[in-house]
């Protein structure tokens, strides 16, 4: 297994892991707090159209998918404020719509879509420098916004209505977060596709949401999570010869279910204590 560490093909995608690790948090810890888990699925689906449209024009297909991703979160933002629709139904309509003119798209494309698999459930494995490097600006781009705005980034986070009361950019950081969003979640779907991403961008928050609900402990605590299971995921994906992807998201659910386990133990110990 050390000798993966020398090899090319294995050490660029730990380098991305690491990156999207952190990336992965930041934004998965402001999705977690303001609740909207599902956000996460929905601009990932709507992705989908975009990486129809771009297989059926010839062109790299991430382009159109980063258009419809911020395209998507961004119209999610307006329909709930401008047309008094709630979230979560705002979403259901970009989801929805995103696949469906995706399927459209893929039926009508001449011959055999072979990358669409890749897209749909990754292959960390097959990362090229261009993706590395655009990982990398992203990253540096969402730290900096963060450590620059990170006071009123929280607060939007937890009460965007106290917030503007305040006199805070509501709005700014609003939209800013949620093209950040998006244009993550088109650069991760390289990393464990359309059909678990979700996961990627929950799963890791919400095992460091059992210990602690400080929002930097839990961004910090989400990247250690997600680092350690997208390490152990990615080695064993390569020594079994699977897609990496899937043993991340099973190492995140078992990461969550025992933290669980262990936070009920300790209630329970303490009760004990107590009586």
């Amino acid at each position: 297994m050390i000798e993966l560490f020398s090899y090319q093909f294995f050490v660029m995608p730990l380098v991305a892991v690491v990156l999207i690790s952190v990336s992965a948090a930041i934004i998965g810890t402001y999705i977690l707090t303001r609740r909207l888990v599902a956000i996460s699925g929905g601009v990932t689906h709507a992705c989908f159209g975009g990486l129809g449209l771009g297989y059926y024009l010839g062109i790299n297909p991430i382009v159109p998918a980063a258009g419809f991703a911020i395209a998507s979160s961004i119209a999610v933002e307006w329909m709930s404020r401008r047309l008094n629709l709630r979230e979560d139904s705002a979403i259901a309509v970009i989801w929805a719509l995103g696949m469906a003119i995706g399927v459209v798209f893929v039926f009508i494309t001449p011959g055999y879509v072979p990358e669409l698999t890749s897209f749909l459930f990754g292959n960390i494995l097959t990362i090229s420098a261009a993706d590395l490097w655009a990982f990398a600006v992203y990253t540096v781009v969402l730290v900096a916004f963060m450590c620059r705005c990170y006071r009123q980034i929280v607060a939007c986070a937890f009460d965007r209505d106290f917030a503007a009361v305040s006199g805070l950019p509501v709005r700014f950081i609003t939209y800013t977060m949620t093209v950040l969003i998006a244009v993550g979640i088109v650069l991760t779907i390289r990393l464990v596709g359309v059909m678990l991403l979700m996961s990627m961008l929950s799963l890791p928050m919400m095992t460091a949401e059992v210990f602690t609900r400080r929002y930097r402990t839990m961004m910090v605590a989400s990247v250690v999570v997600s680092l350690l299971c997208s390490v152990a995921g990615l080695l064993i994906g390569a020594q079994a010869d699977v897609p990496c992807s899937a043993f991340i998201v099973l190492l995140m659910a078992a990461m969550f279910i025992g933290a669980k386990l262990l936070r009920r133990m300790n209630k329970q110990v303490l009760t004990n204590k107590t009586n």
